[in-house]
């Protein structure tokens, strides 16, 4: 942004009523972000799991390496690389017990632990061969598990109706349990909202939440997966949101105004669900929401000074006209950037870290720099922060 102020000159038009009197309708709701604090989850670990009679025999390399090793060897060693990190040792011992001695007693924790291996890996075929022999060849919960296993193989082989398939199987077992139900619902909507179909994504996650909610009166329950069909839910309402066009070009400060006052009720709803996510719990998705709530105010403030200039400005009026939208949209730089630094501080006391720890420490970054080009920027006219607590709350 050019902070360069223009001569004195005929005064420039200015951006409508509209966008002050959005954006305050758009800040005024922002809560606070910090959500408790807690330690990472370790790993799943290698169990040996029980089931029914039946066998199921998948092919992969064998490790020269575990050459000779008999099936009780093979399953110590490779829980023991399992518990190490070491994935790919883990995964040649499991494979090589599953393939070589289908008579052993730890056939089916061998399956499923290949599995597991493979996908710590990132091998999602080979993960996806392993669960399927489980799935197929057993029945009962650990089946149960593998089938959730192999449908996030296939979503991410990139198979979505095959993944939404498997789903759909287990959402039709009256026996499936409350726990499971609430994860495959979630997981059905996170699916169909990758294959573009919104509405039923958005069905899918709310009966999720519903059942969430019942069940909880009578469990105790993870938080992970209605944590995660909050904040699908936000991703609903985000899509939702980019798709509403800024353009001060076209017919005029009306159309503007209820462009402005949708986007504005959009980037609301995709907040509320997202501090919902923060607010059930699970560490991880309250700093992926926390990221996304700082982002809803990043791209607002980018699709604003983006935007298409009104028609019929001069040079200087057009540069007068930046200037001033600059400042006016300094509030949601501020927003973005207290919300970011709430995020990362948030998984720091949690020690948390995935990848939207990594992206909102580029994103502050990059907002603190905009802002010092802002306040750059000559003082009249600054748009003050909503009263409050810097939360939005009064």
């Amino acid at each position: 942004m050019n902070s360069r102020r223009p001569r004195p000159a005929r005064t420039p038009r200015r951006p409508g009523r509209a966008l002050a009197a959005t954006l305050g309708l758009a800040l005024a709701a922002c809560a606070s972000t910090r959500p408790a604090a807690r330690g990472p989850e370790a790993p799943r670990q290698p169990e040996e799991i029980r089931f029914e009679e039946g066998s199921a025999v998948a092919v992969s390399r064998l490790d020269l390496e575990l050459a000779g090793k008999n099936g009780e060897e093979l399953f110590a060693l490779g829980t023991a690389a399992f518990a190490s990190g070491d994935f790919r040792r883990a995964a040649a011992a499991f494979g090589r017990l599953a393939d070589l001695h289908p008579d052993s007693p730890h056939l089916a924790a061998a399956l499923f632990n290949a599995g597991l291996s493979h996908e710590r890996l990132g091998e999602w075929r080979e993960a996806l061969a392993r669960f399927q022999a489980v799935e197929k060849g057993y029945t009962g919960p650990d089946a149960d598990e593998a089938a959730f296993h192999a449908a996030a193989a296939r979503w991410h082989l990139g198979e979505l109706g095959e993944a939404r398939a498997i789903l759909a199987e287990l959402l039709r077992r009256p026996d499936l349990g409350g726990a499971n139900r609430i994860r495959a619902l979630t997981e059905s909507g996170v699916v169909d909202l990758e294959l573009g179909d919104r509405d039923e994504a958005e069905r899918q996650l709310r009966l999720a939440i519903s059942a969430w909610t019942e069940a909880a009166d009578r469990e105790r329950l993870d938080p992970y997966h209605p944590a995660q069909a909050h904040y699908y839910l936000g991703e609903v309402a985000r899509s939702r949101f980019r798709e509403v066009r800024l353009d001060p070009s076209g017919d005029g400060d009306p159309a503007l105004r209820a462009a402005l006052e949708r986007k504005a009720e959009l980037l609301l709803a995709a907040q509320g669900y997202y501090l919902r996510a923060i607010r059930v719990g699970d560490p991880d998705w309250a700093i992926a929401s926390g990221y996304r709530i700082g982002e809803l105010y990043d791209e607002l403030h980018a699709q604003m000074t983006t935007a298409p200039l009104p028609p019929g400005l001069s040079e200087e009026e057009r540069q007068a006209y930046r200037e001033e939208l600059g400042r006016k949209l300094k509030v949601l730089l501020v927003k973005a950037i207290g919300v970011y630094e709430q995020t990362l501080a948030a998984a720091r006391q949690g020690k948390v870290d995935n990848r939207f720890v990594e992206e909102a420490q580029v994103s502050l970054e990059r907002m603190k720099r905009l802002l010092v080009e802002t306040e750059a920027l000559p003082p009249e006219a600054e748009a003050p922060l909503p009263a409050g607590d810097g939360t939005g709350r009064r």
